[in-house]
């Protein structure tokens, strides 16, 4: 595997380099990152200044992580519950395989060292990078997350709130409140 180059170039600066976008798309894209937060790849693609896939093509050659095209992968329940789903929508990662010490996950910007880092203090493993983009791993995510039955939660809450006696949670409450 490529070895990630040092001081990466932040995905504007490389886009404009590269000619994929001039710089007064860049500046309406950053308004617009800045007013709406969230990526801003994703920005750059909403205003149809590039695509997904030149942006992922920029950074994996920037960074020397190879692409990784998401809908191609099965991924196990095991490997998905590895990371919380708050910290995949977070980063936009997912996690795709362990082994050992060892977890590969797929991330829209390789240049978030945060990122990274965070991930390796979470899952207490080394992490294996490989570059996808921000619309594979979001509909990864939502895929993967959002299946109660892929992720071994069979049980429905409904089941549950019909066993609880509302009236007489109601009566502890009450007399809790005069107890006081």
């Amino acid at each position: 595997m490529p070895e990630k180059k040092d001081t990466p170039k932040q995905l504007g600066q490389l886009l404009l380099e590269n000619g994929v976008i001039n710089k007064t798309q860049l500046e309406t894209a950053l308004a617009l990152q800045k007013k709406e937060s969230g990526l801003l790849g994703e920005k750059l693609v909403k205003l149809g200044y590039t695509t997904e896939e030149k942006i992922v093509t920029a950074l994996a050659a920037q960074c020397g992580y190879p692409y990784l095209p998401l809908a191609s992968y099965q991924i196990t329940p095991e490997v998905i519950k590895i990371i919380p789903e708050n910290v995949a929508r977070q980063y936009y990662v997912v996690p795709v395989d362990k082994i050992g010490k060892m977890i590969t996950i797929a991330i829209a910007d390789p240049t978030n060292t945060l990122a990274i880092t965070d991930l390796t203090y979470i899952t207490k493993c080394k992490i294996q990078v490989f570059v996808s983009t921000a619309g594979e791993i979001k509909q990864t995510i939502d895929h993967y997350y959002k299946s109660e039955k892929f992720l071994g939660i069979e049980d429905k809450p409904e089941e549950h709130i019909s066993k609880v006696d509302f009236r007489s949670v109601g009566e502890k409450r009450k007399k809790e409140d005069r107890e006081k």
